[in-house]
């Protein structure tokens, strides 16, 4: 099967929803949260188990203990958050954060979920992953400073474009004399550059800055200070690339994203905001798809 059906389009839809309403009315849904129960509150998470259900049931890849893990695991890891919450409520970061940060990014690094979906919409996995964390960091563990706000301003633009500026000539010439980088002298027609900038800011550069930026970052920050927690989350978002477009260590491609992160935390850090980041990484990511592949 190799076509969206409407029952998997309804999965994309019932996963898209609360990464809208976060981003886009996120202080609301906060606020109706946490007028539930305790117990409402840690079990809403299950719901997860519902788009796996839709997206893969009348496929050969459907697994009943699928099912299980999507029902268990995000009521699990929202459940440390509840209790980081209440042990932690300087949001200093505490031992249950990184445990819940560190399932997340092992999960979709390695995949390890993703054989259970069907191979056209094993994308949803990831988006799975990110509700999870959004509602569990923003709505149960209520983590302040993530800048997880997408109503766009034109500073998200200047600070993004500005990092941009900054690290373009690094990279460049640093990515050719490695061997990494080969310049393709062509030109793309603007549609399929607004195209390509696009579908890279909102299928990658969201989640992964909502992640390293919005949550590691912000945690450390809080306990290690500003320059090694850039320095820091900037070396693990590097260490994320290691195996990218490559069978074994991509060390080039790992110096080249960990240079990469501290110009994307600069611009998260600027304002708190992960649009400008991702405008960053949209961009970077843009730029080396068409002309230095």
């Amino acid at each position: 099967m190799s076509t969206w059906t409407p029952a998997s389009l309804a999965a994309a839809g019932l996963l898209l929803a609360p990464f809208l309403l976060l981003a886009f009315a996120g202080q609301q849904v906060i606020d109706r949260v946490n007028r539930l129960s305790p117990a409402a509150r840690l079990a809403i998470p299950a719901l997860a188990a519902i788009p796996y259900f839709l997206a893969a049931f009348s496929t050969p890849y459907f697994q009943w203990l699928c099912v299980l893990v999507y029902a268990a695991v995000p009521v699990a890891l929202v459940t440390l958050l509840w209790h980081a919450a209440q042990r932690d409520p300087e949001q200093r970061g505490n031992w249950r954060d990184f445990a819940v940060l560190s399932v997340l990014g092992i999960v979709v690094e390695f995949h390890l979920l993703e054989p259970g979906w069907p191979v056209h919409v094993r994308s949803l996995n990831r988006l799975l992953l990110l509700d999870t964390g959004l509602y569990g960091f923003l709505a149960v563990r209520r983590l302040t400073g993530a800048g997880f706000h997408f109503w766009p301003r034109l500073s998200d633009f200047k600070v993004g474009l500005r990092e941009l500026a900054f690290y373009a000539p690094i990279a460049i010439p640093l990515g050719l004399g490695l061997g990494f980088l080969h310049v393709h002298p062509i030109l793309p027609s603007l549609r399929k550059f607004l195209v390509a900038w696009t579908s890279i800011f909102a299928f990658v550069a969201i989640l992964e800055e909502t992640y390293f930026r919005g949550w590691i970052q912000n945690l450390l920050e809080r306990r290690i200070g500003r320059l090694w927690s850039l320095l820091m989350t900037s070396v693990l978002f590097g260490l994320s690339h290691f195996n990218k477009g490559a069978t074994h260590f991509n060390w080039r491609y790992v110096l080249l994203a960990t240079l990469a992160g501290i110009f994307y935390g600069r611009a998260w850090r600027e304002e708190r905001r992960l649009v400008a980041p991702a405008v960053t990484h949209a961009s970077v990511d843009t730029i080396w798809s068409i002309w230095l592949r």
